[in-house]
């Protein structure tokens, strides 16, 4: 599955997790921008989220095995581009990924986000409303809590918190999600889902938005590009040469997944897109609750599970950006901020590909890149793989 990795900038036998994505991530805030300043903070807070794991040599084996990348690097980074500016960068992390047990999981990733709440004045109290639900005494599944920081300019980011809907049991998970959105307001919000295969993850905003989302992330096994293209809710046309939202989400998935001017997978039929490790998902995002409907859409397509390596994964994300008018320049400075190794050398650098709709803003492609603190995944062929629980 996983081959030794080839060494990164500035990796050295006693380098530790905190060290390596902590510069991992100074080297991004460079690529879009932020200061040196903001950038020094947000790395010190990078570090001590991961609390004790901080610490730990990367040449001992990960802290514990975590759903939130291949090599179980607990550290995700990823771009989001819009036409005219310069790409917001993400860090997506696990807070509590020094322990294995859930339980405690939790609980250290709660501490972390009320620590953060106190430094930087947000309430927790949509948090604190659902933790029964999502942080019970002896939780299930393959997660127990993620925390993702939005960085901008002045050192304060934005805070999203990501759990687990599975936590009391995959047969529980959607009268978990219907339970949450109902103490949240969000009473009619679950009868606007899509169909699915199962529910992934139940997101909020914290602290300083604009329009604080509630967010519920659907898998989708075996997805066609007419079916991808059928899954958002929000109605409305999209910016991009006239298409509806569907033929725009359509024409994404067929670029992302590799299938850009054929009718399935393999050209000339209306065929399913093969079956993959990593299931596409999509994202419903609620920030009023008299409609009932969400007013932001998602579309994520696991492009390692579609693409021989990431030279063709990039090829992807690039061709992605140019159709919706974004510098794609800034995306292949990432790369080189992450790594020195070539992209046709593995697959799984570039995660995943979106596109996101909010109502009254511009499409945003966003890529998804993985630290591969431990390991890099050899390239493969196009080959069907079993499912697995691997984000």
């Amino acid at each position: 599955m996983t081959a030794a990795r080839p060494g990164a900038p500035g990796l050295t036998g006693a380098d530790t997790l905190g060290g390596h994505t902590g510069r991992q991530l100074l080297r991004l805030c460079e690529v879009v921008g932020l200061t040196t300043r903001d950038a020094e903070v947000y790395a010190r807070t990078l570090t001590a989220m991961l609390g004790a794991a901080a610490a730990r040599p990367l040449d001992l084996p990960p802290p514990n095995p975590t759903f939130l990348s291949d090599d179980h690097t607990p550290v995700e980074f990823s771009l989001s581009f819009v036409p005219g500016a310069a790409p917001t960068l993400r860090v997506l992390l696990e807070p509590g990924c020094a322990v294995g047990d859930l339980a405690r999981n939790g609980r250290l990733g709660l501490r972390a986000v009320r620590e953060m709440a106190a430094r930087w004045g947000f309430a927790t109290d949509r948090l604190d409303e659902l933790e029964d639900l999502f942080l019970p005494p002896s939780p299930e599944g393959p997660f127990a809590l993620w925390c993702a920081l939005e960085l901008r300019p002045g050192g304060v980011p934005k805070v999203k918190v990501y759990l687990n809907p599975a936590a009391t049991g995959r047969a529980h998970a959607a009268a978990t999600v219907r339970e949450a959105l109902r103490r949240l307001g969000h009473h009619d919000a679950f009868a606007a889902l899509p169909p699915h295969d199962r529910h992934l993850f139940f997101a909020l905003d914290l602290g300083d938005w604009a329009e604080p989302r509630v967010k519920v992330y659907l898998a989708h096994q075996d997805l066609s590009a007419a079916e991808a293209g059928a899954l958002s809710r929000t109605g409305g046309l999209s910016r991009t040469g006239g298409l509806s939202r569907a033929e725009e989400n359509e024409e994404f998935f067929r670029i992302a997944a590799g299938q850009d001017g054929q009718d399935g997978p393999n050209g000339g039929g209306a065929e399913p897109a093969p079956a993959v490790r990593r299931p596409v998902q999509s994202c419903h995002a609620f920030t009023e609750s008299a409609s009932g409907l969400p007013s932001g859409f998602t579309l994520y397509v696991p492009v390692r599970d579609y693409a021989p390596h990431d030279g063709e994964a990039l090829t992807r994300a690039t061709a992605l950006l140019a159709r919706h008018e974004q510098d794609p320049a800034p995306l292949s400075a990432a790369v080189s901020a992450l790594t020195d190794r070539d992209p046709e050398e593995g697959v799984g650098l570039v995660a995943y590909l979106a596109l996101a709709h909010q109502q009254g803003q511009p499409p945003r492609v966003t890529t998804y890149l993985s630290s591969e603190a431990y390991a890099v995944r050899p390239p493969v062929g196009l080959l069907p793989a079993e499912p697995a629980t691997v984000r």
